[in-house]
């Protein structure tokens, strides 16, 4: 009976330990902002749902605390910073894809001077440096801060969670994209698509009002004041028809409008400094508070509540004890000298509505309604200069300004899924910072003089539509060559965001193998070097492929009979046809755009040509050409026969003349067929913005986030097991002292028992809760010490029953 029952528990631990028929099935977003990060997951059985995190809140701070043997997140982290600030990462945005000479990491410095920030030599980024040996790369912490919001949705959605669809300001370039693609990588999330918050929003926003979008086209503008930056987005909501779904809502970004460094946190700053300036003049203490870093985190947090109580009330107290030296504070801030301190914010808050109208070359009037998204948005003096600014009525607080982006991300993860189906919401975004293709080549003037002449073509024009595939066709090179991709004309953009900005360089590509091909193709025509381009789904550029065309002539063979066609398509449809594709064929993409040549260029300079848009499109027009002339030598032959019967009245001689031309019109030769011959060059990517860590690089930042991740988890388990040895040990102590285990355990019995656990009662109060070498120790003394005490409370728990219910014994 005994061996069946230890059989029937392993096959119910079986069947635990199985995979769940939906497992790794959920998605999840992650609003990922300057100050806090939003979750949402999609699971069978729950539609869109925000994630709560352990405190139970919809919100999580970016933060991250790295002490020596600890790590901590979210709001656990921020009660650290207040206490040694040196050891708390926030605000990470800011250093992504960044070298070290930007603006922005001196302005994080300023603002954060309790980090040793230094450059790392091998790429020009920079990272954090706490001790030698932690050092970490603004990458590395962001991908810790991704790991913990996959770990949050996992506990939330109760199954493994690894596709991700994660926001990003719509102003990130290309190096700061990539660094938020290299986060992802290090935390082990499979990104699904980075999608711009505005445009997350934006879907959200349709999503929820599917049922008002028709046919007449609705312009509406989303302005975004988070904590750290500003995005004013124009959106234009429209019903399209599609071949594969028929009529579908869509939204397209007609225009986006920003500003990097206005947002909550400035503000918060200033208070800050207004509080400390408050403190100095009270003179309750001889030092500066400004130099005290501690103190001015204490002041930030209590600026922070201050700003957020001001936006509803005219006046508040700020009040933080022991700000420093045991000195109390205490000080009444009103809403006007709040809103004194930020002036000069306030007036740049209508900058991002003209950058977005001039975007989309639009005007106020065709703007529908504005509506109010971010934090910051609530501070009633930003309302006041926006809606003058948009000259509306009133502005419009119809969506959940905190959630929206996390939402409509996670509706977007949903449908990028094979897991779930969705009602389809066609999303066209767009590139706002606009990409040209350089180039270089040697001229000679009509005197002889060899000089060289520079190129430049707009591979993607500003708020050109994404994702897309462009071609670019070189026509004049017949050897390797080099070429550039950069940024295109930025004069949008000021000085400021310019520098802010970075390189406005990209790549540089450098191409082998392109004089092989001719010397391998010299009987062929040169149809140019075609380059390959596609912006994906998450706004990064990438090179697919560059390849040299050749098109050379091929013998037509004579028309095959009725039953020739119909027996090979007998054989092919019984695999009798060969399947392998022809040596060196490769067949266009159906939806790559050919880059048209700029007006005013001379043939001779114009590098593009456009590209047949399928292999069949040859054939179709050698088959028309093919019907033409047949039509024309029926009607020749239809006039011989009237000449004919005119040269019954005429002399024999003409009729022999219209003859001769009848046989050299037969002896024209017949339009070619012509074949596509496709060869592959080297590329070599040279990347001049930012550079990419390396492979090795990557791999090592993986290890090393996961040793962390690691050592987490044996100290969770390690205090989860001495939490529960010591539970075990009160209950167990508890008992010996109950009426039904006094009847039947021995003095001498209940003296050893008692004795094992007060001996591990000793050695956790001396050594238990700070146990460094891992789960080991605290197992061997549950086995040593504690084990036999649960066996005899075990035998003596069932003499109990057995002699009060008078049960048998098996």
């Amino acid at each position: 009976m005994r061996e069946k029952l230890t059989l029937w528990a392993l096959f119910c631990l079986a069947l635990v330990l199985l995979p769940s028929p939906t497992a790794s099935v959920a998605v999840m977003s992650v609003d990922l902002g300057s100050e806090w990060m939003k979750i949402a997951i999609v699971k069978p059985g729950v539609p869109m749902e925000i994630v709560l995190n352990k405190e139970s809140r919809r919100k999580t701070p970016v933060a991250v605390c790295l002490k020596e043997n600890e790590r901590l997140f979210g709001d656990s982290a921020l009660g650290v910073s207040v206490k040694n600030p040196k050891v708390v990462y926030r605000y990470l945005q800011n250093l992504l894809g960044k070298t070290a000479e930007n603006p922005q990491v001196a302005q994080y410095q300023k603002h954060f001077p309790e980090h040793q920030i230094q450059s790392d030599e091998k790429r020009g980024t920079v990272f954090f440096k706490n001790s030698e040996e932690m050092q970490y790369s603004p990458e590395e912490l962001l991908g810790m801060v991704l790991n913990y919001s996959s770990g949050l949705a996992q506990d939330f959605a109760e199954q493994p969670i690894k596709d991700a669809v994660i926001t990003i300001p719509a102003f990130f370039n290309q190096a700061e994209r990539r660094a938020v693609l290299q986060a992802a990588q290090m935390a082990g999330l499979k990104v699904l698509q980075l999608i711009n918050d505005n445009t997350a929003v934006a879907l959200n926003y349709g999503v929820f009002r599917r049922k008002d979008i028709n046919s007449t086209a609705q312009n509406v503008m989303f302005y975004d004041m988070g904590s750290g930056s500003t995005t004013a987005t124009i959106v234009t909501y429209q019903t399209v028809k599609t071949k594969e779904a028929g009529t579908q809502p869509q939204l397209q970004i007609r225009g986006v409008g920003f500003d990097r460094t206005l947002g909550g946190f400035e503000m918060e700053l200033r208070l800050r400094d207004y509080l400390a300036k408050i403190f100095n003049e009270q003179k309750k203490s001889k030092k500066d508070v400004r130099e005290n870093m501690r103190a001015m985190a204490k002041l930030l947090k209590e600026a922070q509540r201050v700003k957020t109580v001001l936006s509803a009330n005219a006046e508040h107290m700020a009040q933080i004890e022991g700000l420093m030296d045991d000195i109390d504070f205490k000080a009444k801030v009103n809403r006007a000298e709040f809103e004194a301190l930020c002036t000069d914010l306030f007036d740049r808050v209508p900058g991002p509505v003209e950058q977005a109208l001039a975007a989309s070359e639009m005007s106020l009037d065709e703007i529908e309604q504005v509506i109010l998204v971010g934090g910051a948005t609530r501070v009633p003096r930003v309302q006041e200069v926006l809606l003058k600014a948009v000259r509306k009525e009133e502005l419009g607080k119809n969506i959940n300004a905190d959630e929206a982006a996390a939402m409509g991300a996670v509706y977007q993860a949903a449908a990028l899924s094979k897991a779930f189906k969705v009602k389809p919401f066609i999303v066209r975004d767009a590139a706002v910072f606009p990409i040209q293709v350089e180039f270089s080549r040697e001229t000679e003037e009509e005197d002889g003089v060899k000089g060289i002449k520079h190129n430049k073509r707009i591979l993607f024009q500003r708020m050109a539509p994404y994702p897309q595939r462009k071609v670019i066709t070189f026509n004049r090179y017949t050897d390797d060559f080099i070429f550039h991709i950069n940024y295109g004309d930025l004069s949008f953009l000021s000085q400021d965001d310019l520098k802010m900005f970075g390189s406005q360089n990209l790549t540089t590509v450098k191409l082998s193998g392109v004089g092989n091909s001719f010397k391998k193709h010299s009987d062929a025509e040169s149809k140019g070097i075609k380059a390959h381009f596609n912006m994906d789904e998450s706004g990064v550029l990438l090179l697919d492929r560059v390849e040299s065309v050749f098109e050379t002539a091929v013998e037509e063979k004579e028309e095959e009979s009725t039953l020739t066609k119909l027996g090979n398509t007998i054989s092919s449809l019984f695999g009798g046809g060969s399947s392998e594709p022809s040596a060196n064929v490769t067949e266009p993409v159906q939806d790559e755009e050919e880059v048209p040549p700029e007006a005013g260029k001379d043939q001779d300079e114009a590098v593009e040509k456009p590209e047949e848009s399928a292999p069949e499109k040859p054939e179709t027009e050698e088959k028309s050409q093919g019907k033409n002339s047949k039509a024309e030598s029926q009607t020749e032959e239809k006039k011989p026969d009237k000449e004919e019967k005119e040269a019954e009245k005429s002399d024999e001689g003409k009729t022999n003349g219209v003859k001769e031309d009848e046989k050299e019109a037969d002896k024209k030769p017949k339009p070619q067929k012509k074949s596509k011959i496709s060869v592959d060059i080297g590329v070599e990517l040279e990347v001049n913005d930012v550079p990419d860590p390396s492979p090795e690089d990557i791999e090592a930042s993986k290890k090393k986030l996961q040793d962390l991740t690691d050592r987490d988890l044996e100290k969770q388990e390690r205090e989860k097991t001495l939490n529960n040895l010591e539970a075990f040990l009160f209950e167990t102590q508890d008992k010996l002292y109950q009426d039904e285990y006094l009847a039947v355990v021995t003095e001498e019995e209940k003296e050893e028992i008692s004795g094992k656990l007060s001996a591990a009662s000793t050695w956790m109060d001396d050594e238990g809760y700070t146990a460094d070498k891992g789960l080991t120790q605290t197992l061997l003394l549950l086995t040593a010490m504690v084990m036999p005490v649960s066996h005899h409370v075990v035998r003596t728990t069932c003499s109990v029953l057995i002699r009060r219910q008078s049960i048998q014994p098996l």
